[in-house]
């Protein structure tokens, strides 16, 4: 029997929207995924803090403020720091198209946008975590 993947959604920087980020957690547990939901307005070193203290597959990062390259690589560089190199980040929100290539440059193993099918993002995630 297959380990059940654990995913962390988190809402960095001060952005206080967070119903995508809602969506995708019921999507991701609806998918057969435990989902660790942080809230709203968490620092890069709280992300990192709760994927370590939870032992988490995955980081989902929704961001809508337009802080994602500052607040991306930060938590990718906390993950590293901690020896969590094996967890792989999502990014969802509003990404600029110029972004995503230094996004994914980072490390960033997927980027969803606004109206993303959240199926598609739950098979996704599922790919990357257990087929590599």
């Amino acid at each position: 029997m297959s380990k059940r993947l654990r995913i962390l959604i988190a809402k960095p920087g001060l952005d206080g929207h967070d119903r995508g980020a809602k969506v995708v957690a019921r999507a991701l547990r609806d998918a057969g995924m435990e989902v660790i939901y942080t809230g709203l307005r968490q620092t890069p070193e709280m992300i990192v803090e709760a994927a370590l203290q939870e032992d988490v597959d995955g980081v989902g990062l929704s961001i809508l403020s337009g802080a994602h390259m500052t607040l991306v690589p930060r938590v990718i560089e906390g993950l590293r720091q901690a020896g969590l190199d094996r967890v792989k980040v999502f990014v969802g929100g509003i990404i600029p198209d110029e972004d995503v290539l230094a996004l994914r440059a980072l490390g960033v193993a997927g980027i969803f946008g606004p109206g993303a099918n959240t199926h598609e993002i739950a098979d996704f995630i599922h790919q990357q975590l257990t087929e590599g």
